[in-house]
C-alpha cells in the first residue's frame, strides 16, 4: 500500500497493511544537533524512519495588505483586501499537485481556516489585547469580521477544490491555553461557529468527507459544539498532561465516530526510554479501535536527543507492524 491508501483505509476504519508513519517535519536546527550526536551527515530520515509522505496545502486567508479592522469604518476596506479571486492566494504548488491526478500515492490535506484569533489578526500579546477587548466591547463587529473571513475561506476553498482532489480538510483552532479556551463556549458559539458554515457547505458540495479539527492545549469544553457541527477527526497538539485531552477518554465519550491523529506526548522524548515506553502503552488500544494515526502531539525540538527519537520510532514500528 502507498501512503494515500493507508491514510484512507485508517480513516475508513478498514485494515491497511499498517498505519501511515507521518512526521511533522524535522527542522534544520534539530538535524544539526542530531549530527553532533551521531546522525550520519548523509542520512535520509525518510528512509531511516520509513516516513509516509503527505502534503498539507492552504490558501492565503490574510488581508492584503495585512491590516485588520478595529472599527466598523474599516469593514469595507477589509472585505476588499480579502479578495478570494486573487490568484496570489492559491497554494504555490497547486498546479503541480493537480497534475499528478487521482493516482498520486500520498494524501493531500487542505488547510481551510486558521481559526478565531488569527482571523482577528492576533499574532502576539500586543495584538491579542485589543482583539479580546473587542469581543466584549463590540461583539457585532467581531461577528462581521469572522463572517467576511469565512466567506473568503469558502470561496478560496472552492477555487482550490475545483483544481485538485483532496483527502481531508483541516481547520486549525489555536484558541486555548492549558486551562481552557480564552473565550467562553457561549461566546464561541455566537461569534465564531456561524462563520464556519459557508465553508462547511462548500466542503460538502465537493464531497470532502473527512473534516479534521487541529487544536492546541486544552479546548475540551468547545469540542461538543464543534463535533455537532460536523467535524469527525481530532488532531490535538501540545496538550496538557492528565486526562482532559487524553485520547482514550475522548474515545470513551465520543465513540468510533471520532477519528484521531496524534495523541503521543512529545515531552516523553525529553525524558528517557522508560517514559517513552509508558507513553506508548496507549497506542495498541487506540489502534485496535481503528480510525487512529499515532503521532507526536508537537514538533520535535532541539532538546530531544537523537537516541530517544530513534527509540520512539522503533517502538512505534514495533506496535504498528502488521501481523505476519
Amino acid at each position: 500500500m502507498d501512503s494515500r491508501q493507508r491514510f484512507q483505509e485508517v480513516m475508513d476504519y478498514s485494515r491497511p497493511d499498517r498505519v501511515p508513519y507521518f512526521e511533522e517535519g524535522i527542522r534544520d536546527e534539530v538535524i544539526r544537533a542530531w549530527r553532533r550526536q551521531g546522525l550520519p551527515r548523509r542520512a535520509d530520515l525518510f528512509q531511516l524512519f520509513h516516513y509516509d509522505r503527505r502534503e498539507e496545502i492552504e490558501g492565503n486567508l490574510d488581508p492584503r495588505p495585512a491590516r485588520w479592522p478595529m472599527s466598523r469604518s474599516g469593514l469595507d476596506s477589509f472585505r476588499r483586501r480579502l479578495d478570494a479571486l486573487d490568484l496570489r492566494r492559491l497554494p504555490a504548488d497547486l498546479e503541480a499537485l493537480a497534475a499528478e491526478g487521482k493516482e498520486r500515492g500520498y494524501p493531500i490535506i487542505l488547510r481551510v481556516h486558521h481559526g478565531f484569533f488569527l482571523s482577528l489578526g492576533v499574532g502576539e500579546w500586543r495584538s491579542f489585547q485589543p482583539a479580546i477587548y473587542l469581543t466584549k466591547d463590540d461583539p457585532a463587529l467581531v461577528t462581521e469580521i469572522m463572517s467576511i473571513t469565512g466567506e473568503c475561506a469558502a470561496r478560496l476553498a472552492e477555487s482550490i477544490l475545483s483544481r485538485v482532489e483532496v483527502d481531508a480538510a483541516l481547520f486549525s483552532e489555536p484558541i486555548s491555553d492549558n486551562t481552557g479556551p480564552l473565550i467562553s463556549p457561549r461566546m464561541y458559539a455566537e461569534l465564531v461557529l456561524p462563520s464556519y458554515r459557508p465553508l462547511l457547505d462548500v466542503l460538502k458540495k465537493w464531497q470532502v468527507k473527512l473534516l479534521i479539527l487541529r487544536t492546541y492545549a486544552n479546548p475540551r469544553i468547545l469540542l461538543p459544539a464543534l463535533f455537532q457541527l460536523g467535524f469527525n477527526c481530532l488532531w490535538a497538539c501540545e496538550t496538557p498532561t492528565g486526562k482532559v485531552m487524553d485520547y482514550r477518554c475522548l474515545r470513551e465519550e465520543y465513540g468510533g465516530s471520532l477519528r484521531l491523529v496524534g495523541g503521543i506526548d512529545a515531552d516523553a522524548l525529553r525524558q528517557d526510554k522508560a517514559a517513552i515506553r509508558r507513553e506508548m502503552e496507549k497506542v495498541p488500544e487506540l489502534l485496535a479501535q481503528g480510525g487512529y494515526i499515532p503521532l507526536l502531539d508537537g514538533r520535535v525540538r532541539e532538546d530531544v536527543p537523537f537516541e530517544l527519537y530513534r527509540y520512539y520510532r522503533s517502538i512505534l514500528e514495533e506496535m504498528t507492524a502488521a501481523p505476519e
